[in-house]
C-alpha cells in the first residue's frame, strides 16, 4: 500500500500538473470504484482544481464548489499520468480523470477491487485523526503511543494515532529504532519513545527524499511497498544490513512483519501464529538456533 512517502510525492507531482486546471471528464471503467452517489460524479466535471492534498494515505483533489474528489489507493491502486493521445493500460484501469492538459489513470492490479473513489461535499469524517509526525513534538508522539497498550507495530500503523504510516515503513522505523515490533507501548520508557520518535521522522524523511529523487521531477512510476535499499521490509531470509543476520518475519492474514532478531529482539525469534503452532517444540527460539 502506498504510504506517506509515496503519497506525498504523488501529491507533489499532481499539484504541478493539475492545480488550476479544469477536470473535463471522469470516466469510470469499473463502476465499483465509485463509493458515493451524492453528489453525483458528474458534478465534478468542469470544475477547476484548487489544490491537491494528502490526508493519511488518501489523495484529495479540492475542486470548485467546493467538492472533494478523494482517491484511496489501498494495497494495489496506482496512478499514471498520460499526455494527450497516450493510451491507458487495459484491464487494470479503474477510472480516467481527464484534465484539460492530460489524463490521470487510476489503476489497480489483481481482482479484489479495494481501491476507491469518493466525491464529497465535505471532508467531515475522512480524516481518521492521526497526527502528522513532522508536526508534533516527542511528548505528543509518546502520549499517542500510550493511549492504549498495544504492540508498537499496531500503534504505528493505527491511522487514528499517526497519519500515513503502514506496514512497510513501520518495519523500517522499528528496525532503525532497534525495537521489537511486538514491544508493548505501555512499557516504553521516555528515552525509548524519544528514540522511536526520532527514528520515525528520520525514516519517513529519508524515504520521501528517495522516492522524490527516483521520480526525478517526472510522474512517479515505480510506486511499491518493496523498495531497493530497505533494511528489513520484504527481505525475509536476506541479511540484515546492520548485523548480517537473516531477516525474520511474522505472517498474519495478508500482512507480513519483517524484523531483525539480533538487532531488535535480543536474538529471540518471535512466534509466527501459523508456523510456531505447527512446529511447536521444533520452533526455533533464537537466531542462534537457526544455525
Amino acid at each position: 500500500m502506498p504510504e506517506l512517502p509515496d503519497v506525498t510525492v504523488y501529491v507533489e507531482a499532481l499539484e504541478q500538473r493539475v492545480r488550476g486546471k479544469r477536470l473535463d471528464r471522469v470516466k469510470l471503467m469499473n463502476p465499483f470504484i465509485l463509493r458515493t452517489a451524492v453528489p453525483p460524479i458528474g458534478e465534478a466535471e468542469g470544475k477547476r482544481v484548487g489544490e491537491v492534498r494528502r490526508i493519511g494515505k488518501r489523495i484529495v483533489f479540492v475542486l470548485e464548489g467546493p467538492l472533494y474528489l478523494v482517491l484511496h489507493l489501498m494495497i494495489a491502486g496506482r496512478l499514471r499520468w498520460l499526455q494527450a493521445k497516450e493510451k491507458p493500460p487495459g484491464r487494470i484501469t479503474l477510472a480516467l480523470l481527464e484534465f484539460e492538459n492530460g489524463t490521470l489513470v487510476f489503476t489497480e492490479a489483481g481482482t479484489k477491487r479495494r481501491a476507491s473513489l469518493h466525491l464529497l461535499a465535505s471532508l467531515e469524517g475522512v480524516d481518521p485523526g492521526g497526527a502528522e509526525v513532522f508536526a508534533i513534538e516527542a511528548a505528543e508522539f509518546g502520549s499517542r503511543l500510550r493511549r492504549q497498550n498495544h504492540t508498537l507495530k499496531r500503534a504505528l500503523t493505527d491511522p487514528r494515532l499517526f497519519s500515513g504510516i503502514g506496514n512497510a515503513y513501520s518495519d523500517e522505523i522499528l528496525h532503525r529504532a532497534r525495537v521489537s515490533p511486538l514491544a508493548m507501548t505501555a512499557k516504553l520508557t521516555d528515552d525509548e519513545i524519544r528514540h522511536l520518535y526520532e527514528a520515525t521522522r528520520a525514516t519517513l524523511a529519508e524515504w520521501t527524499e528517495r522516492v522524490r529523487a527516483q521520480a526525478a521531477g517526472g510522474f512517479p512510476e515505480k510506486v511499491t511497498a518493496f523498495r531497493e535499499g530497505m533494511a528489513v521490509h520484504g527481505r525475509y531470509g536476506k541479511p540484515c544490513p546492520a548485523c548480517g543476520a537473516p531477516v525474520q518475519r511474522i505472517v498474519f492474514a495478508e500482512n507480513e512483519t519483517n524484523y531483525c532478531a539480533r538487532c531488535q529482539t535480543g536474538g529471540k525469534i518471535l512466534a509466527d501464529r501459523a508456523l510456531s503452532r505447527l512446529l511447536k517444540k521444533s520452533w526455533p527460539r533464537s537466531i542462534d538456533e537457526l544455525g
